[in-house]
């Protein structure tokens, strides 16, 4: 078996990546790997499609979004940190689950580490899954991670 020596966990900051952040951590320390936390702003879209939004406007949101994003990255690394784990953020832009695919080639992940939120089949018809997407495209074996018990 190889051996894990890069994980990459992927966050969207919701409920779901929750314990998939735990699962990280508690991996990276055992193995004594290194962890990388993605998380990918998508691109910023208008509530009514038939509202004009200027550029400047749509130039402040995200650079709002990003700020946010990285505000939130550097917290959780400092809780991996001082947890025990070796740790780096990387932040991206535009289509998540493109994103975080190109994220794991580029740290050359052993393991990636991802959150579901566990939907029923309906709604993940009309929503998607960007974890089950993920596990399609990865250049390595994901951790998926249940976020909440089905209730």
């Amino acid at each position: 078996m190889k051996q894990i020596r890069r994980i990459l966990y992927a966050t969207d900051f919701s409920p779901a990546s929750r314990r998939a952040f735990t699962a990280a951590v508690d991996l990276a320390k055992e193995l004594h790997s290194a962890l990388t936390i993605v998380s990918v702003v998508p691109p910023v879209m208008p509530m009514a499609p038939e509202v004009y939004v200027d550029a400047a406007t749509y130039d402040r949101l995200e650079e709002q979004s990003r700020n946010w994003t990285a505000k939130r990255l550097k917290h959780l690394a400092g809780r991996a940190s001082k947890a025990g784990a070796r740790v780096a953020t990387t932040l991206r832009s535009g289509d998540p689950v493109a994103q975080i695919v190109r994220a794991a080639k580029s740290a050359h992940a052993d393991l990636m580490v991802v959150g579901t939120h566990g939907r029923g089949a309906i709604p993940k018809f009309f929503l998607g899954s960007v974890a089950e997407r993920v596990v399609k495209m990865a250049p390595c074996p994901v951790l998926t991670v249940r976020g909440t018990s089905r209730a």
